[in-house]
């Protein structure tokens, strides 16, 4: 008998440090998966972006086997990541809490080109700016 797809769970787990605790025991376990497996596979796959929240896909099949689908990192934690921050500015237009360069940007585009929906590096780069402008950060060149 063929595997019948049962259910799509999409969800986001911190890279590298995902255990069967929320939320990856909260949106998996009542599917029946073996959440050791899932949390070995996951942090193994997700061992370089340590610490950062990665978009999960997982396919659950009817015979409680699973295909995980890792995204890249979000943009957000890679622009953090950047300016060297922890957290953005809660008062945007009067505080700044840090710089990135366009260079960095081009970088993290390089990172999230498939999970993207622009069509060119310069317009991915803008996407970003906006992006880190809304977090209080100044975009230099």
């Amino acid at each position: 008998m063929a595997k019948q797809l049962t259910a799509v769970v999409k969800f986001h787990a911190t890279g590298g440090k995902a255990t069967a605790a929320p939320p990856v025991g909260t949106a998996l376990g009542k599917y029946g998966l073996n959440l050791g497996q899932f949390v070995k596979q996951f942090n193994d796959r997700t061992q370089d972006s340590m610490g950062m929240r990665i978009p999960v896909v997982v396919r659950v099949y009817n015979d409680r086997s699973f295909d995980l689908e890792t995204k890249s990192p979000h943009s957000v934690d890679l622009i953090k990541q950047a300016a060297g921050i922890v957290k953005g500015s809660t008062h945007v237009p009067k505080e700044k809490v840090g710089v990135v360069s366009k260079a960095q940007l081009r970088d993290i585009v390089k990172i999230k080109q498939k999970d993207l929906n622009a069509r060119e590096v310069e317009m991915a780069v803008n996407v970003l700016m906006g992006t880190a402008r809304s977090m209080g950060i100044d975009v230099t060149d």
